[in-house]
């Protein structure tokens, strides 16, 4: 009983399975479909993904493979309302990075093989049974065949339909959101068509009608048709369809040809209360679906996977105690609202049918969005960056939960190489070997400076702030560390 068993072989599955194979836990991802992702599906890689992947190791393939966008416009009819730009993002990654969710998969993938761990296709979940000490497993493989396994943790990455998230007997809690929406990957040209680096809105009496850039020169295009009748489903939509909302709602002077991908689909908020039972985790749409408003949802997915990895392997490590992992959850079931409340609120303004208060929300949108400090907030959110953890129960201190600026590196992000471990920023070189030297599991060997010689630091492997104390605070800083310790 020496692997972890990940079920779902999508981007979240992939990035908790390439970490924890990176930190030396022994891993199994098992997936039913018989091959990956060939559609376009999630697109957007933000800002704070492409940090954590630095520490993966991949990033350099993602950018190479990827388009930035630089921005996005907002527009009705004729009036553009505003041009938020990514350039304010906080980051080095200031764009976002569009990327076929088929192409993150495979570069996921690829990564992961590096590890000598490859997917497991055609392997299903069919049952298992959770005790304190470990999980009994039945999988099903593509001949009938059934095999038995006992795993020290199971994690369902299994999506929207998580067996794992069934298994557990959850409640996925939420509402669909009430109108069908279409989806198409297509080509488009012409001299109205929007910069092919920008992710363009239009805002109509009908709905809204969004275009988003892809690499090779094709977009994908959102946008509502009306209501959801169950008794009278719509059918497949069709090249025409796409251009009449063109023409209709983004004005024209554009044409959409070569279609790859033409569906409907329909917009769920839902949510689990916990993200953790005993030795069952749910990461990403396992966990949370909401509104693809803002492109969060790929993202927060391979969020949770980065969270729960370093956690479990310091674990399995016996670098830390096992009440390291009881901060999964509230920490990402914490970002999960934000992430669900962010995009329906989106959606909701998007979607406002009546005359009037589409008028209102015209009007107040052009004048926020001639604000400089509006149009760099409404980035940073996007990007992601602002994500913290003042709530968790390792956040300890004045700012503690917070991204630790990559500027205040001083070396490789923490959390890099082939073993997770807190980093320890102070002035006092002398004072941090000390430290370090009581905790070699659970510190990086050598302490790192930081430029407020007024406070020391203990920063977590994903980046974020775990102790922020006095720079005399030794002992809260060796109490903390102790805590996590035993």
């Amino acid at each position: 009983m020496t692997e972890c068993l990940i079920v779902g072989a999508g981007p979240v599955g992939l990035t908790l399975a390439a970490e924890l194979a990176r930190y030396g836990v022994g891993v199994r991802l098992i997936d039913r479909a018989p091959h990956a992702t060939e559609t376009s599906k999630a697109l957007v890689v933000w800002s704070r993904t492409l940090e954590l992947m630095d520490r993966m190791g991949c990033t350099a393939a993602f950018l190479e493979a990827g388009l930035r966008a630089s921005g996005a416009s907002i527009r009705s009819g004729g009036t553009v309302l505003g041009r938020p730009r990514f350039e304010s993002i906080a980051s080095a990654y200031n764009f976002a990075l569009m990327i076929p969710q088929r192409d993150t998969e495979r570069l996921l993938a690829a990564h992961l093989r590096s590890f000598g761990v490859a997917v497991e296709r055609e392997v299903e979940l069919v049952g298992f049974h959770a005790e304190a000490d470990g999980v009994e497993a039945r999988l099903r493989h593509a001949d009938g065949r059934e095999e038995r396994v006992s795993t020290p943790w199971l994690i369902g990455c299994d999506g929207a339909h998580s067996p794992v998230r069934h298994g557990l007997g959850l409640a996925f809690a939420g509402a669909a959101q009430g109108d069908d929406w279409l989806l198409a990957d297509v080509r488009l040209d012409g001299p109205a068509a929007p910069p092919p680096d920008e992710i363009a809105t239009y805002l109509h009496r009908d709905g809204p009608f969004v275009v988003f850039p892809i690499p090779g020169r094709r977009a994908r295009i959102v946008a509502t048709l009306g209501r959801t009748d169950p008794l009278h489903p719509r059918p497949i939509p069709t090249l025409d369809d796409v251009q009449a909302l063109i023409d209709r709602r983004a004005g024209g002077g554009f044409r959409a040809s070569d279609p790859v991908w033409l569906t409907h689909f329909r917009i769920n908020e839902r949510k689990v209360a916990q993200y953790r039972h005993g030795r069952v985790f749910l990461a990403g749409d396992a966990a949370h679906i909401h509104s693809p408003a803002g492109g969060q949802g790929m993202n927060t997915g391979m969020q949770d996977a980065v969270n729960l990895a370093w956690k479990l392997a310091m674990v399995e490590r016996r670098q830390a105690a096992p009440s390291l992992l009881d901060s999964y959850s509230p920490e990402r079931s914490a970002v999960g609202d934000l992430v669900l409340r962010n995009a329906g609120r989106l959606t909701d303004m998007a979607t406002l049918s009546n005359p009037a208060a589409q008028a209102a929300r015209n009007l107040a949108l052009r004048f926020l969005l001639g604000l400089h400090a509006v149009r760099d907030r409404m980035a940073t959110t996007m990007s992601e960056i602002e994500i913290a953890y003042a709530g968790s129960p390792l956040s300890i201190g004045p700012g503690a939960g917070a991204r630790w600026e990559p500027d205040a590196y001083d070396g490789p992000p923490p959390g890099s190489g082939p073993a997770p471990r807190f980093v320890l920023y102070a002035a006092d070189a002398a004072r941090g070997t000390v430290l370090t030297g009581r905790f070699p599991g659970l510190l990086e060997p050598a302490p790192r400076m930081t430029t407020d010689a007024s406070r020391l630091f203990i920063v977590r492997p994903d980046g974020y702030v775990g102790l922020s104390a006095g720079a005399a605070a030794w002992g809260d800083a060796e109490r903390y560390l102790q805590a996590l310790a035993s």
